[in-house]
């Protein structure tokens, strides 16, 4: 079996690159969710284009093959002189099934390797149950 470079995007053959992450575990039911940020998505120039096909959810490939996630939630946070400059994106993926998330866990450590990220303490406030890579 070949491998094959983790990539993730929204869009079918725009890889984008993700510039943190975040772990969090409800503490009011057995889900997990993985945050990732964005400081740029190639998908909004493709998105104004229209050449590319979109999808609602992410699509992350590696040499397992394809996860599909539709985002719990996209928000986009805004800065600037003029509070019009995309500052970065954060996108919610929460999963309810314990082998759903071991194999996001598992694309995520190749990600991690294949793109020079390592973890690292959260710099959140202390008791946030936060954890990040990045």
């Amino acid at each position: 079996m070949n491998p094959v470079a983790p990539s993730l995007g929204f869009y079918e053959g725009i890889a984008e690159t993700i510039d943190s992450v975040s772990l969090r575990r409800h503490t009011d039911s057995d889900d997990r969710s993985l945050v990732l940020t964005f400081k740029q998505l190639k998908a909004i120039e493709a998105f104004r284009s229209f050449r590319k096909q979109f999808s609602k959810a992410l699509k992350l490939v590696d040499e397992e093959g394809t996860i599909t996630i539709e985002p719990a939630g996209m928000r986009f946070i805004f800065g600037g002189a003029d509070g019009d400059d995309l500052e970065r994106v954060e996108c919610t993926l929460t999963l309810h099934r314990q082998d759903h998330w071991d194999r996001l866990m598992r694309f995520m450590h190749r990600y991690a390797e294949a793109n020079g990220m390592a973890y690292g303490e959260p710099s959140a406030p202390e008791g946030s149950g936060d954890h990040s890579a990045g």
